[in-house]
């Protein structure tokens, strides 16, 4: 599956077959939050939190693009992120974009 920002893919006709997402609400433990609270009061990088946002992005991304493979498309077109903060310490990621198929 091929993933762009663009909207278009070099060298190839598209085909729309429609939006698709895929979304996921993640958190860190109760320990980690602590500890990033923590942190804030002293600076520097928060690596649990990164991790939390890359594993939601990761799989925002995964349930993304098997929606666009039930759909039949060979790639997403204007792939997005967006995400929210939900309570203190969890986060929701949203994937987005068009699944097109090549002509």
């Amino acid at each position: 599956m091929i993933l762009a920002t663009t909207e278009t893919i070099s060298g190839r006709t598209l085909e729309t077959l429609g939006l698709v997402k895929g979304s996921t609400i993640q958190t860190v433990n109760a320990f980690k939050d602590i500890g990033a609270g923590l942190k804030t009061l002293v600076g520097g990088e928060l690596t649990k939190y990164n991790e939390m946002m890359n594993n939601a992005r990761a799989l925002a991304t995964k349930r993304m693009v098997e929606e666009a493979e039930a759909l039949g498309a060979d790639a997403i077109v204007c792939v997005r992120y967006a995400s929210a903060s939900v309570t203190q310490g969890a986060a929701e990621v949203m994937a987005y974009g068009t699944a097109v198929q090549f002509r």
